[in-house]
């Protein structure tokens, strides 16, 4: 059955928020260029700057970030970016619409 995370926090401010959007975009460059298979992934920035939501959606029980670097750099730091524990919750995929767009890896 296909599981999903998803992951909801706030930095600490701005600057923070700048410096984990750099590390975010790392993680998607690694993943694109290497492609793990079974994984669908969604970051997004809130409107107020500093909030941020992770969506994965994998197949299988396996971590898909295991062997990304990059996602390992994302964390090795990310609670001093962090103004509050992030908020993790698991869930089992009811449905998706994901439509190929120019540009965007679905």
């Amino acid at each position: 059955m296909t599981g999903a995370v998803v992951v909801r926090y706030e930095t600490r401010d701005e600057a923070a928020a700048e410096l984990n959007q750099r590390l975010v975009e790392d993680v998607f460059a690694e993943l694109n260029s290497r492609d793990p298979g079974g994984l669908r992934y969604l970051a997004l920035r809130a409107e107020n700057g500093t909030g941020f939501v992770h969506v994965a959606i994998f197949d299988g029980s396996g971590d898909p970030f295991a062997d990304c670097a990059a996602f390992q750099r994302f964390q090795a730091d990310v609670g001093a970016r962090l103004s509050s524990p992030p908020t993790v919750t698991r869930a089992q995929v009811v449905g998706t619409y994901l439509p190929q767009q120019p540009g965007v890896r679905a």
